[in-house]
């Protein structure tokens, strides 16, 4: 089953309460397609706006009286290339009646769309796309997402290959156009290094100088790299969890690829047999699984933590919401089993439950507070919060 019902209720439900609605997230990911297909929906007929189509581009050389002029549902895909529209619709959104909604589409994140927060603070909604999850996909196909990742046109690829093709492409694609039309000055052959030697640091704590001494320049100079990523939804941060344990705890964020596929893609990993036989298996399934889960259970960045200490002790996936917290390990084994990390981190952190993800076919308890958790099960046996 591919389908995005959970995408188009959240917007037609943010359309009705909010004037502007933003859909964030990477090139390629559906953004438009998911506009389409809510727009049909609608009563009135919608208005597309394309700012990479030099048509539409020049109807919005008079913007105020272009839009204006428009009822029902206005959609304007690429909005990073035109961020001076943001301030237009701050006074179209404000008008009586609010005779037009706007769905504006973007490849960048809010920080980069600045204005957007600035102009339409209180009068916008934003609702960040990723790929396709296991809830689009149908949980049997989870070793093939994990392989080839969520971008549609990746995931329904005929063939292994022509999915890594089309992988590696997108990854050019964003590198010599999409950076470069966020104003990224950053020449594409040094992000294309960055990028690849960021790939073999997937699942790992976040060093500065390591990477700036490998890549031969400043470590403000990767930071700044490793930002671009983020805020084009390539890479996550996981932020670390401190408290006053008495123990020294790691302090410093982790980082993953947020798309399997491209960490393949640039791994150079074409079929399920070369991931197998990569040293990055398991961190690799480690970003899948955390990905997967993070969004079954619906939490958000600033609700999604990892554990760890210097003594040894770690989790890998600690979400807090309200007064409850849930551990989360991922081990790509097929019988996962308790360890002393796994009694420390429960007791440190005051955890309501553990789950361990694993890669094996059954879930069951492993003690009163603690699951193993089968990857092709999370969505029967995971609930949202």
């Amino acid at each position: 089953m591919l389908t995005r019902d959970d995408d188009l209720g959240t917007l037609r439900r943010q359309l009705r309460r909010y004037p502007v609605v933003a859909i964030l997230g990477p090139r390629q990911v559906g953004k438009t397609t998911l506009a389409r297909e809510l727009a049909t929906t609608t009563s009135i007929p919608p208005t597309f706006l394309d700012l990479e189509d030099p048509a539409d581009l020049r109807r919005l050389d008079d913007a105020s009286t272009t839009l204006r002029e428009r009822r029902g549902l206005v959609v304007i895909d690429e909005i990073q290339r035109r961020p001076d529209l943001f301030p237009l619709l701050r006074v179209l959104a404000d008008r009586p009646r609010k005779p037009a909604r706007f769905l504006v589409l973007g490849s960048a994140s809010p920080n980069l769309l600045r204005q957007s927060s600035e102009s339409l603070a209180g009068r916008i909604y934003f609702h960040e796309l990723a790929g396709f999850s296991l809830a689009d996909v149908g949980q049997k196909h989870w070793h093939k997402l994990w392989l080839r990742g969520g971008f549609p046109l990746a995931f329904l690829d005929r063939s292994d290959q022509g999915s890594f093709d089309w992988r590696r492409s997108l990854v050019q694609t964003y590198l010599e156009r999409d950076l470069p039309g966020l104003g990224s000055q950053v020449p594409g052959a040094t992000m294309e290094r960055f990028w690849s030697m960021l790939a073999h640091h997937h699942g790992q704590i976040w060093n500065a100088s390591e990477l700036a001494s490998s890549f031969g320049t400043a470590h403000t100079t990767v930071r700044r790299y490793l930002e671009l990523l983020v805020d084009t939804f390539m890479i996550r941060t996981l932020q670390p969890w401190h408290e006053n344990l008495g123990k020294r705890q790691v302090k410093a964020p982790k980082i993953y690829f947020r798309d399997t596929g491209l960490l393949h893609a640039l791994l150079g990993l074409r079929r399920q047999d070369d991931l197998d036989r990569h040293p990055k298996l398991g961190a690799s399934f480690e970003g899948f699984a955390l990905e997967q889960v993070v969004r079954r259970l619906g939490a958000s960045r600033d609700e999604c933590f990892f554990w760890s200490t210097y003594a040894g002790a770690e989790l890998d996936l600690l979400v807090v919401r309200g007064g409850r917290r849930y551990g989360f390990e991922f081990k790509h084994t097929d019988a996962p089993g308790t360890t002393k990390s796994t009694a420390i981190a429960l007791a440190d952190l005051r955890l309501d439950r553990l789950d361990i993800v694993h890669a094996g076919k059954e879930t069951y308890p492993l003690s009163k507070a603690v699951r193993a958790v089968a990857m092709g099960r999370i969505l029967e046996d995971l609930q949202p919060l």
